[in-house]
């Protein structure tokens, strides 16, 4: 059993820091969190690196809106359900498409800059869309210019406390109430925040994999530390990953933009020859997990490791104008989009699962809320529709917002100290002194290699009860980990991703069917008789599944 805290300190012992609010990452969810909430409270906010440093600046395509008068809502929910394949809530969809553009209006407002034609917005379509609705900024860098605006309001607030390069190890629970986090700082020393209400905005799990399209700080942290505090997690088996990422020797798995398809881009197989039409109606704007599945397909028939995408047909100054950061990055590599054919391969992209969370971002633990790619609202099902994610951060985070002002204060109420049977629970609890643990012998960096290429081969895009049942023989070896004594930001990002591994690898073994962002070929179709139904974990309670509205 996964243990209920890592770290070897009583809570209770700790220095206490006071905020009305904590919020636990700096991505657009917590970004945007903070910036409202600060209205009325104190907040801190504590990010494992620096403040512009999330998955969201290195969003591409745009954020997903009903703005024109061409689109509607109800085309914008059907596409997400269909996206979804069967386990989307139709009631968090509704929430989505109908408050969305309220949501970007209210990033514009704060100051985000997208793009415009003709004095209007500018809006593109990406795969399965049926409609253009998504916002750009900057051609191709729509988050890091949301992360911008909203950076620049977060660092001029005198409400705001920031702590850069601060590690959460824990949330601490009361009861099943959450009152704060145990927070390592920079020097290693540590203190218990305290708060109202814990908002995580931890992002999401794209390192658990050997290619990922995720920067080095998607270590799957928001998921782990809920799970221990003993919050659901839903949906870990489906992880989409992304089609078309750089797959160049010596360069890393950038992403090239599912804009750059839904601007008439095409797929080639290393034989030059176009494939799509060969898997689905939609060919290259079929959805993602289609697409990718396709392209490994190509891959392994033509054993080759990559395919092409190619937009050499189009306009050469449109692809500039439209795609500068793709178009830089492939050129610093010797490759020209609008004269070569660009080697990609899928990698890992995006978790739709996380933790579960109500319509108001609150999670099965008190007081302790979740926003952004770490959650799981049931807006994306099975597998996410492109450009939903930044809208989803935006709706959901205005709704936690409101819920949380709601809140009666205990800031009065103290921390007990741990009882006997919570520190039988936790790891080294007491010291490594008094129970003989050791600290960790080999290096982390290793161990997370390993498993990240188990993740993979395993866990991928394709998936067997055999290769599953390995996988999760492989991690669970390395359970010992929890034995031993934790101590560097490493280290702990390592017992996280072992422990959502272990969650998601359990998933995919259970779910016995094809759905989505989760493709067995030992179960090939989509089975709607027996599975239309989350997986969900508690680390107490184990597995258990959860009815989905038939609607959806």
């Amino acid at each position: 059993m996964i243990p209920r805290y890592l770290t070897d300190t009583d809570p209770a012992s700790l220095p206490v820091h006071e905020a009305d609010v904590i919020i636990i990452g700096s991505g657009v969810a917590g970004l945007y969190t903070a910036i409202r909430l600060a209205e009325t409270k104190n907040v801190l906010m504590i990010t494992k690196k620096a403040l512009l440093e999330s998955n969201t600046r290195y969003a591409q395509g745009g954020i997903a809106a009903v703005i024109s008068d061409e689109d509607s809502f109800d085309s914008h929910l059907q596409d997400t359900l269909f996206a979804g394949a069967g386990l989307c809530s139709t009631e968090a969809v509704d929430v989505l498409v109908h408050e969305g553009p309220d949501g970007v209006r209210d990033l514009i407002g704060l100051g985000a800059q997208f793009d415009k034609e003709n004095g209007e917005l500018a809006l593109t379509r990406e795969g399965a869309h049926s409609q253009r609705r998504i916002l750009h900024a900057h051609g191709d860098s729509t988050g890091l210019e949301i992360v911008r605006a909203l950076a620049e309001k977060v660092l001029q607030h005198p409400r705001i406390e920031l702590w850069n390069d601060h590690f959460v190890i824990d949330l601490v629970t009361v009861d099943g109430e959450c009152r704060g986090a145990i927070v390592q700082r920079p020097d290693g020393s540590r203190v218990l925040a305290r708060g109202d209400a814990t908002i995580l905005c931890a992002g999401g799990a794209g390192q658990l994999f050997r290619y990922t399209t995720n920067p080095e700080i998607a270590t799957a942290d928001g998921i782990a530390i809920a799970y221990r505090a003993g919050a659901d997690i839903r949906d870990a088996e489906f992880i989409q990953f992304h089609p078309t990422a750089l797959c160049y020797a010596g360069a890393p798995r950038f992403l090239i933009s599912e804009a750059v398809r839904g601007e008439g881009a095409i797929l080639r197989n290393s034989n030059g020859e176009r494939f799509m039409e060969q898997y689905h109606p939609q060919l290259e704007l079929a959805p993602r997990d289609i697409v990718a599945r396709a392209i490994v397909s190509e891959m392994e028939r033509t054993k080759n490791t990559f395919v092409y995408i190619d937009i050499t047909h189009e306009d050469p100054e449109m692809v500039k104008s439209r795609f500068p950061m793709i178009y830089d990055t492939c050129l610093e590599y010797g490759l020209d989009m609008t004269t070569d054919w660009i080697p990609v391969a899928p990698a890992a992209h995006y978790m739709m699962g996380g933790v579960k969370t109500d319509l108001n971002g609150e999670t099965s633990v008190a007081r302790l809320f979740a926003c952004g790619e770490v959650s799981s609202t049931g807006v994306h099902g099975a597998n996410r529709l492109a450009s939903n994610s930044l809208s989803e951060a935006i709706v959901f985070g205005r709704r936690i917002v409101s819920q949380i002002r709601q809140l009666p204060s205990i800031s009065d109420l103290p921390i007990p100290p741990l009882s006997e049977e919570e520190a039988a629970a936790s790891s080294d609890w007491s010291g490594a002194s008094k129970h003989g643990k050791e600290p960790l012998m080999s290096p982390v960096i290793e161990r997370r290699l390993k498993l990240q290429k188990v993740m993979l081969r395993c866990v991928g895009l394709k998936r067997t009860a055999a290769g599953l049942e390995k996988g999760l023989e492989d991690m669970k070896r390395q359970l010992s980990i929890l034995d031993a004594q934790l101590i560097s930001r490493e280290e702990f990002e390592f017992a996280n991703m072992l422990t959502v591994s272990l969650i998601s690898g359990e998933a995919a073994l259970a779910r016995e069917e094809s759905r989505g962002g989760h493709y067995r070929e030992d179960f090939p179709e989509r089975d709607d008789q027996v599975w239309r139904k989350h997986i969900v974990f508690n680390r107490v309670h184990g597995r258990s599944e959860e009815a989905i509205d038939l609607e959806g």
